[in-house]
């Protein structure tokens, strides 16, 4: 195989699986969501433009199941050209004083403790050459019935711009970046009713931000 390696976390809807479907014209993608479903149809679309998918059906938070999947990457390609983070868990709107410890501890396990393994195990995967993408929402850290949600995004962009600051001359290359709102499954939850044909679609957003690091 010659293509080089695109993982994609959180592939199986909406962003990531935009970002994969497009990547998949130059890079050979490896798919990590919990949604089988998800990512099955994320194969055929990739296998109807004449690209290629690994499918990795696993929760990001769990640290040994990463694990793996990074050491078969790594004895399988040598490594990743690139890594999208686009797993995310959104909650429910709640105001601040009424949130639920099962939302509280899902949004803290995915948005926030799951990087301090997910950056350890990708950067030697990627290297000094490869490149890793963060999502910022910028609308929701701060904003009213958003406590859970907001906070641990924001620590999430956090981190990735502490990495971003000390890769920045040795690599690898640490991209946050600030999607358009679109349609997605996530964003519905946070706004039903919306007109949705005032949004960006995934698949153009997703070329936008390929051409910002690529």
């Amino acid at each position: 195989m010659s293509e080089p390696v695109a993982l994609i976390t959180g592939a199986s809807r909406g962003l990531g699986f935009a970002l994969a479907e497009a990547l998949s014209e130059t890079h050979h993608i490896v798919a990590v969501a919990r949604t089988v479903g998800g990512l099955e149809d994320l194969d055929d679309r990739i296998k109807a433009r004449g690209g290629a998918a690994t499918l990795a059906p696993m929760d990001v938070t769990n640290e040994g199941a990463m694990a793996q999947l990074c050491r078969s990457v790594h004895d399988r390609w040598g490594g990743a050209a690139i890594w999208c983070h686009t797993a995310v868990h959104a909650g429910p709107l709640t105001p601040a004083d009424h949130i639920a410890q099962k939302d509280w501890q899902s949004s803290l396990a995915t948005n926030v403790t799951a990087m301090g393994h997910l950056i350890p195990f990708m950067a030697p995967l990627l290297g000094p050459s490869g490149t890793a993408v963060f999502f910022d929402d910028a609308e929701a850290p701060g904003a009213k019935f958003f406590a859970h949600y907001g906070s641990t995004k924001a620590a999430q962009i956090a981190l990735a711009r502490s990495w971003a600051a000390e890769t920045a001359q040795i690599g690898p290359k640490v991209h946050v970046l600030t999607p358009k709102p679109m349609p997605t499954a996530t964003r519905a939850r946070f706004y039903p009713g919306e007109d949705k044909t005032r949004l960006a679609s995934p698949a153009d957003e997703a070329r936008r931000l390929i051409a910002e690091f690529t």
